[in-house]
């Protein structure tokens, strides 16, 4: 809202209020506008500063025409008040930097306790708790939490998908599995684009999940295939092999199946409603037109 010329009395560019309509009103002009932007009622602008800063008291505000910054005068506070305004500042600036430290604290000392429970997971309750007893501590809190991080980055490795590409590339080579494996050695009408035949993508929280609860799963399925073993680490360790190559053989030809589906893909013709050969369908439509 601008006017050429400033109007014989003032004129409020929020409320729209003039100067008689409300002479007890206290006016201000505020930055560099002319006329009828010029003036505006000092609660009008109070208000409007209000929805700008959004909480912030000492936020910068300008002109929405001029462009001007607004003079902002404060009254003089007292010492206590400044100290409590400076103490008050400061733990805003220092709070995210504290909530950070309280982040990655928490997750140090989750990792440490998952690690601890691991191992007496792994090796035993009691043995794990001896072994801990007896570790330096400085190792205890440096090793501890390295167990979930090599488990995560072990769950990162995808050594299935290089199996895959293998059998892929060479599965031409393997006819005589073909009454075994279906598909195997066959011919294929098209080469599906990778990554359009249901690979499973690299999901943070599948990956996460998977690593974490692999230590339970080895341990049980040690237990179950692997129960005349005495020792608790051999069988682990031995649970964990047979899962990840009962879960990796698995993978493997589940991808192969989806790889197969794609490659053998066939789209239809779309089907010619009846009467379109002899041209009766046509004549419809054009009589219809007509009409």
């Amino acid at each position: 809202m601008a006017c050429a010329d400033e109007p014989p009395e003032k004129h409020c560019w929020v409320c729209f209020a003039t100067e008689k309509e409300d002479r007890a009103a206290e006016w201000v002009s505020p930055c560099r506008c002319k006329g009828c932007t010029k003036w505006i009622h000092q609660s009008c602008l109070q208000r409007w500063l209000d929805e700008k800063q959004k909480g912030n008291s000492g936020g910068a505000v300008s002109c929405p025409q001029c462009g001007t910054e607004y003079r902002i005068m404060f009254p003089k506070i007292g010492p206590l008040v400044y100290f409590l305004q400076q103490v008050d500042r400061a733990l805003s600036r220092a709070s995210p930097f504290a909530a950070a430290g309280v982040v990655v604290g928490t997750v140090y000392w989750s990792a440490v306790t998952y690690g601890a429970v691991t191992v007496m997971q792994v090796v035993g309750h009691k043995k794990g708790l001896d072994v801990m007893e007896r570790a330096d501590p400085l190792f205890l809190l440096m090793g501890l939490p390295t167990i979930p991080v090599m488990l995560v980055l072990g769950k990162m490795i995808r050594w299935e998908d290089y199996v895959v590409r293998l059998w892929q590339r060479h599965s031409s080579k393997f006819q005589i599995f073909g009454g075994l494996v279906p598909g195997m050695g066959r011919p294929l009408p098209r080469i599906p684009v990778e990554g359009s035949y249901g690979g499973d993508h690299l999901s943070v929280s599948r990956t996460l999940c998977g690593a974490l609860i692999f230590p339970s799963i080895a341990n049980l399925v040690g237990r179950l295939l692997f129960h005349r073993v005495t020792s608790n680490l051999q069988r682990t360790i031995l649970g964990g092999i047979a899962f990840v190559v009962i879960k990796g053989v698995l993978k493997v030809y589940f991808k192969q199946q989806q790889y197969l589906i794609q490659a053998n893909r066939h789209i239809l013709n779309y089907p010619e409603p009846e009467g379109r050969a002899d041209g009766t369908f046509e004549d419809d439509n054009e009589d219809s037109s007509n009409e």
